[in-house]
């Protein structure tokens, strides 16, 4: 299969998400952080314990200015025994969203997500450290790791493989949920192409939903590769990719697809590569896998906005909002809603949470930098560099060469 070369282009409405995404996880992370001490404590949280974390939540700002943005959810006082020393609880209204945040990520279909996740792997089982990354993107309650196996007995287990080493494990494997999003939409609303072929077709072509950046979808080399890449027989993510060549054009697709399925998983349609990277291994990933998110820019979008690597799958937003948003996802806007304005909505009106105070300064003025406001197609070739999420790993200087 002939492949062609095409050049990054910029999504400003995409870039847009992931820069307003930031700011919301950093808040709700720390909503939950300090909640879960002031309930093992019954006391604020040090500054000084907070500002550790400025890397782990991806602000290049100190955390205590971060806090001091936002004092409609976070409440800053003076240490009771040591008045020098600044400490923070949560707001009537923090404590208000925390609750519906931990109600939403313990929803019926979060474990759901995991054993998938753990389907994908070759051996069933991934390791801790690389979950706990992705607990933010899957949705996860902060306590999976021990509710999950106690809760779902015949599902999960959690072993320890090397000292230091904790492991979580699919016990059994469900059959019913090996099936990928790309299936279950072709099983749902299939094209014309999908009723010409034979219902025993387990091997069939399936065509991936591409959104090219402006002016890539009309030349008539990228139509040809595309269609070209699309019939070829489409592999599963969940079965066994032994005995396809590594370097065949099959396990190219083969890859793309278990990457189109791992975004699939998360809430809002999005991971950081580096997280991807912890998970190479177990998904048979190649080493160079970045060139596949290049190479696909109708599937993929590789962002490098916040400083950081972030890959978002195209086919699940339109216009700067998601397709079919999870109500974790719709949660956490509202979390962002009242983040810039205090004011949270309750039913079909708006109830005014905390009293405004003439600062001086509007919500716009606490952005970190300003934003656009364009539509998705708005695609342009140079970008900025923000907010890193966290600290990148070295790697490959061929990992970030155009495809």
């Amino acid at each position: 299969m002939k492949k062609v070369r095409l050049k990054w282009v910029k999504n400003r409405g995409l870039d847009h998400i992931i820069d307003h995404d930031t700011d919301t996880k950093a808040c709700c992370l720390l909503l939950e952080y300090i909640g879960r001490h002031a309930t093992q404590t019954s006391s604020p949280v040090p500054a000084r314990t907070l500002s550790q974390f400025q890397k782990n939540l991806g602000l290049t700002i100190p955390v205590l200015r971060f806090l001091r943005r936002y004092p409609n959810l976070f409440l800053e006082s003076p240490h009771p025994r040591y008045p020098s020393l600044q400490c923070f609880s949560l707001s009537d209204p923090g404590s208000l969203v925390l609750s519906r945040l931990s109600s939403a990520a313990a929803s019926a279909d979060s474990h759901l997500r995991l054993a998938r996740l753990l389907m994908l792997s070759q051996s069933r089982s991934l390791p801790l450290s690389a979950l706990f990354p992705l607990r933010f993107d899957l949705g996860l309650p902060h306590d999976f790791s021990s509710t999950f196996p106690s809760l779902h007995p015949n599902l999960f287990s959690v072993s320890r493989r090397e000292p230091g080493t904790a492991v979580m494990t699919l016990k059994d494997y469900p059959a019913d949920l090996a099936i990928s999003s790309l299936q279950r939409r072709h099983l749902e609303s299939p094209s014309y192409r999908d009723l010409k072929k034979p219902p025993s077709s387990l091997g069939a072509p399936l065509a991936f939903p591409m959104r090219f950046p402006r002016g890539y979808g009309s030349m008539n080399k990228v139509k040809a590769w595309m269609d070209e890449f699309h019939q070829l027989p489409y592999i599963s993510p969940y079965a066994d990719p032994t005995g396809i060549d590594p370097e065949s054009d099959l396990m190219e697709k083969r890859v793309v697809g278990v990457l189109h399925e791992l975004l699939s998983l998360t809430i809002q349609k999005k991971i950081k590569r580096n997280y991807i990277r912890k998970l190479r291994e177990e998904l048979v990933l190649p080493h160079k896998f970045t060139r596949i998110f290049t190479r696909y820019p109708g599937i993929f979008y590789y962002s490098l906005k916040c400083k950081t690597s972030t890959v978002v799958l195209r086919e699940g937003y339109e216009r700067g909002k998601l397709v079919e948003p999870h109500p974790l996802a719709t949660l956490r806007d509202k979390v962002n809603y009242v983040m810039r304005t205090g004011v949270l909505y309750r039913d079909k009106g708006l109830t005014k949470l905390v009293l405004d105070v003439d600062t001086g300064h509007t919500p716009d003025d606490y952005d970190c930098c300003d934003h656009d406001n364009d539509d998705d197609d708005d695609d342009v070739e140079n970008y900025i560099l923000y907010i890193s999420e966290e600290e990148d790993e070295e790697e490959d200087g061929d990992d970030d060469e155009e495809a």
